[in-house]
């Protein structure tokens, strides 16, 4: 399987840190002058710790940058610590329920043959424009209720808020360059609510059954969402709901394409295909780190962190702890448990979670049903972007046969 990697320009060492794994479970970077949590209770006890570990770390971006806190921070649920947290992700829980979920399951198995009949795949598929990408767009679109023609302006507002390099992974400015891509991600987010703009203002003259509408006339403390709290929901809503689907199918097919095995399985027994993609999810974790800062002293690992730290949680690292997991660089389905931390724990944990799993079950099913023969092609290997957060394949050449 490594060897399937590296022909694809993939150092697998990146889902640790940097192309290094970690010689340590907490460690101090005095150059970046960040904190690096690699093991997994220790990551775990970063993330679900939001009173000792805040996910308000634009305080440090404004002392770094100059960026405007209020602006940047309303409605950004993954910035934001309880209780204003919890009150503004309930309203949007009720567009991820079990029930919700179920009801689309015909809506997303429609879409996905519709999005394959219109690719005129003859013996070749690029995944990630034929579906991989625009299905969940269309699907969290329609959630939203804005229109689904407009995906390719998603995609554009999607992207600015993922870094392109590896260096890009510092989020308060400590690295040369960083003003800009805040600046650059600040005026996307500004960009986004302009275009909502217009949706707001007839959702109030015209309700409708959609999540647009139920943010609109939503209170939170006796006081409307402001137009900007709205938009900004609606930019989380946009990543959670579509960002993590293009990667997971994406990487589900890669990690069955390097181990042809437990692909001819899970084609036998598509029962196996769930315990496929969380070992995926945990294998190719479609992003590998997220961040915290320290409010108080506190200790992980036997470390001593100081107060006001950026703490940076390698989740990555974390899905290939020994500790937890048997043989951790081996792609098993199966795994049982497979406690990954691909979607973080605690109350940050992904709100577009079973989103994705519902459509890479339902369009990797209709993917094996259309197609006897899926492989990467060796002389047109998939193209990724480049980043220590992240492996996500902006192409992917299939050949295909029925």
């Amino acid at each position: 399987m490594q060897r399937q990697f590296d022909t694809w320009g993939v150092d697998q060492r990146q889902f640790w840190l940097r192309g290094q794994e970690p010689q340590e479970l907490v460690g101090y970077d005095p150059e970046s002058r960040m904190w690096n949590v690699y093991g997994h209770s220790e990551a775990s006890q970063v993330l679900t710790d939001h009173r000792t570990f805040s996910s308000n770390m634009m305080r440090l971006m404004a002392a770094e940058v100059g960026a405007d806190i209020e602006e940047a921070q309303a409605g950004e649920l993954l910035y934001l610590d309880p209780p204003r947290h919890t009150r503004l992700r309930r309203l949007v829980n009720h567009a991820f329920t079990p029930k919700v979920l179920a009801s689309l399951e015909p809506r997303v198995a429609a879409l996905t043959n519709e999005l394959l009949d219109q690719a005129a795949v003859t013996d070749r598929l690029e995944l990630v424009s034929a579906l991989a990408y625009p299905l969940p767009v269309i699907v969290i679109a329609e959630l939203l209720g804005v229109p689904a023609s407009d995906r390719d302006q998603f995609r554009r507002w999607a992207e600015s808020l993922i870094p392109s390099t590896g260096d890009d992974v510092n989020l308060v400015g400590r690295f040369e360059g960083q003003n800009e891509v805040t600046e650059t991600t600040l005026q996307q987010r500004r960009e986004f609510a302009d275009y909502l703009a217009s949706h707001i203002e007839d959702r109030r003259r015209t309700p409708r059954e959609d999540l647009l509408t139920g943010l609109v006339h939503a209170e939170v403390e006796g006081e409307r969402l402001s137009d900007k709290e709205i938009a900004t929901l609606a930019d989380v809503l946009l990543l959670a709901g579509h960002v993590t689907t293009t990667m997971l199918l994406g990487n589900t097919i890669l990690c069955l394409d390097a181990h042809p095995e437990e692909f001819a399985r899970v084609r036998a027994d598509r029962s196996r295909l769930p315990a496929v993609i969380e070992e995926a999810l945990r294998f190719v974790p479609p992003f590998t780190v997220t961040s915290r800062v320290t409010t108080v002293e506190a200790e992980v690992g036997g470390v001593t962190i100081p107060a006001d730290q950026l703490v940076m949680v390698w989740l990555g690292a974390a899905n290939r702890d020994p500790r937890v997991f048997d043989d951790p660089a081996a792609f098993r389905p199966g795994r049982d448990p497979n406690p990954h931390l691909t979607f973080s724990r605690g109350i940050h944990y992904c709100i577009g979670a079973g989103l994705a799993r519902l459509e890479g079950v339902i369009a990797l099913n209709i993917l094996f049903d259309r197609y006897s023969v899926i492989a990467t092609l060796p002389a047109d290997p998939p193209k990724f972007i480049g980043s220590s957060q992240m492996l996500n394949a902006y192409m992917m050449p299939l050949a295909v046969s029925s």
